[in-house]
């Protein structure tokens, strides 16, 4: 039985600047060892429904600007899986969501830039899932719980996000950690280890840090999808990843036991 796990992608620096995060992810990755990757990264919205990569071969898309050079030429050489991801299909379609097959899509680097870390071999394959636009948390949620049933196959079902996302925060490169990012980061990590999902997912009413911790959801909603496959009785790890450029919380969180 896989695990599920949402991970912080934090910045597409973070391919070439490990921090904690790095190191955690890397030791769990050489821990566990899944059939395969399901990836649902908010860097991948697709209108009208859910579109799943079905490639044999998954493309290195750089889909950012502004950051150092050397990051342009980095590439994750991604296996896909077309039989897995025709099961991810009907799974989906089976819990009412409408699904399209892309044998083009490649990854963005909310997912391979934090597989470079947790897999850098590129040696476990990779299905990809895009976020349906509009979503709310409790589709998010009930996205994660169609996926769920791959876990028994030994997939790991992974959420990809960021625990604080504040774009105009770090576009002023902050030089200090603000205080509501770990104060943020606190609040999700003590709801997620007490099992108050309500509360999780009715955060801008629940926690006063969230509108500044994520004025858009987008970066939020993969940690729903990974708590959505987690079953009854599942173990909480946390993977500690620190704060980077003052205003992105690292933590990655895992549901079930890394074997």
């Amino acid at each position: 039985m896989a695990p599920a796990l949402f991970v912080s992608h934090g910045a597409p620096s973070f391919a070439l600047e490990p921090g904690l995060a790095g190191p955690a992810l890397q030791a769990l990755g050489a821990n566990l060892k899944p059939k395969a990757v399901v990836i649902v990264s908010p860097h991948w919205m697709t209108r009208g429904g859910v579109a799943v990569t079905t490639g044999t071969h998954l493309e290195t898309i750089h889909d950012f600007g502004g950051f150092a050079p050397a990051l342009y030429q980095l590439a994750y050489p991604a296996k896909g899986d077309p039989a897995l991801a025709s099961e991810v299909m009907a799974l989906l379609e089976k819990a009412g969501w409408p699904v399209v097959a892309d044998p083009h899509r490649g990854l963005d680097h909310g997912a391979w830039v934090p597989l470079m870390h947790l897999y850098p071999k590129a040696d476990v394959p990779v299905v990809a899932v895009s976020m349906p636009y509009p979503m709310d948390a409790k589709a998010a949620l009930a996205l994660g719980k169609a996926l769920a049933p791959l876990r028994a196959q030994n997939v790991l079902v992974l959420g990809s996000g960021s625990l604080t996302h504040n774009l105009y925060e770090f576009r002023q490169h902050s030089l200090e950690d603000e205080a509501y990012v770990a104060r943020f980061a606190a609040w999700v990590r003590e709801k997620l280890a007490t099992g108050d999902d309500a509360a999780l997912v009715d955060l801008y009413n629940q926690s006063p840090d969230t509108r500044r911790a994520h004025p858009t959801n987008d970066h939020y909603l993969p940690l729903l999808v990974a708590l959505g496959a987690r079953r009854q009785g599942d173990a909480f790890g946390v993977l500690e990843g620190g704060i980077t450029h003052g205003v992105l919380a690292m933590d990655s969180f895992l549901f079930g036991e890394a074997q």
